[in-house]
């Protein structure tokens, strides 16, 4: 009798442990009594990205004349940033201030999707707009043929399916492991390793996995880009007037800017992780909070001050609302 009472409790132990009610984010380790004062930025940065994103998304949305394959993509570009920075800084404001430490097994997978889903589309979108500013440079008379309505609805759809199919197995990967020992995340949000590894199996798959997903994302697109903007220079620098090369590239240099502020943060943050064994938590977990915000607070600055059709519209905007 003994033994059938101590079979089932491990059998009924076994099975919770494949699901685990919940985990505990413990926020920010080592800075906990200044964690008030730390919410604070965070809640401004994330209440500007909010704004900033929606206002080029109306903007987009009200103006015909912005209805052009590179501000389709921007815009693509911002309802991505508003989906990465509102799966992760409400939960981190709610813990900081409000001491809500637990989120539900299923509410960690859903974040964790939704964090690498929307970095996935993020780097793909950037891929888009760099083949767009190759069109438009390297064949400016077939540009509105080149990316009609139609194909520009089919990269869009493209965009999203990848970043599906390479992210969704992720959710699989957790959810088949069992959580038997600690369920403490030290940590403000779920990603795939560091959920993995409060797992008390073997995790090498996971570990091959979350190697590759960089590989068959951010590595490819990168290539990609640096090979469009090869191709790019090599246009500009062929065109006959200083003035043609400088109207050129002017309209490059917000997408270089933007480039430049997902993947720098992005290659710092692993290369910190595999080999910043020195550098202390709190600063990796800092640094990985304001990667997911502050890049969806810059891009529609860096293109409302570079971009003349978005700067003309914002203050035509601003000043109509002045004026009423």
């Amino acid at each position: 009798m003994t033994t059938l009472i101590q079979f089932i409790w491990m059998a009924t132990f076994n099975l919770s442990s494949y699901n685990p009610s919940s985990f505990t984010l413990v926020g920010i380790p080592g800075l906990e009594k200044f964690h008030n004062w730390i919410a604070i930025p965070f809640c401004v940065i994330y209440l500007m990205a909010i704004t900033s994103n929606c206002v080029l998304l109306y903007l987009i949305a009200m103006e015909r004349s912005l209805h052009e394959p590179m501000f389709l993509f921007l815009s693509m570009l911002a309802q991505t940033d508003l989906i990465l920075s509102s799966t992760t800084v409400p939960k981190l404001l709610s813990n900081l201030w409000l001491g809500d430490k637990k989120i539900t097994f299923s509410g960690c997978l859903t974040q964790m999707f939704f964090l690498h889903f929307s970095s996935a589309m993020d780097s793909a979108i950037l891929l888009a707009m760099a083949y767009d500013r190759y069109v438009a440079i390297c064949f400016p008379l077939r540009y509105t043929t080149i990316l009609s309505n139609k194909v520009i609805v089919k990269i869009m759809a493209a965009i999203t399916i990848r970043s599906f199919c390479v992210i969704f197995p992720v959710v699989f990967l957790v959810k088949r492991l069992p959580f038997c020992r600690t369920r403490i995340i030290p940590h403000t949000y779920c990603e795939h390793i560091g959920v993995a590894r409060l797992s008390c199996a073997d995790i090498s798959t996971n570990i091959w996995y979350g190697f590759a997903m960089p590989i068959m994302i951010v590595v490819s697109d990168i290539v990609l880009i640096a090979i469009s903007y090869t191709i790019i220079l090599s246009a500009v620098f062929h065109l006959p007037s200083h003035g043609a090369r400088q109207k050129a590239l002017g309209t490059c240099g917000s997408h270089i800017c933007v480039i430049l502020m997902f993947y720098t943060p992005a290659f710092f943050s692993i290369l910190a992780h595999r080999f910043g064994h020195n550098v202390p938590r709190h600063v990796l977990i800092l640094f990985a909070n304001f990667y997911v915000v502050i890049p969806p607070t810059l891009n529609p600055i860096v293109y409302g001050v570079k971009t003349k059709q978005i700067r003309d519209k914002i203050l035509l905007l601003f000043s109509l609302n002045g004026a009423q």
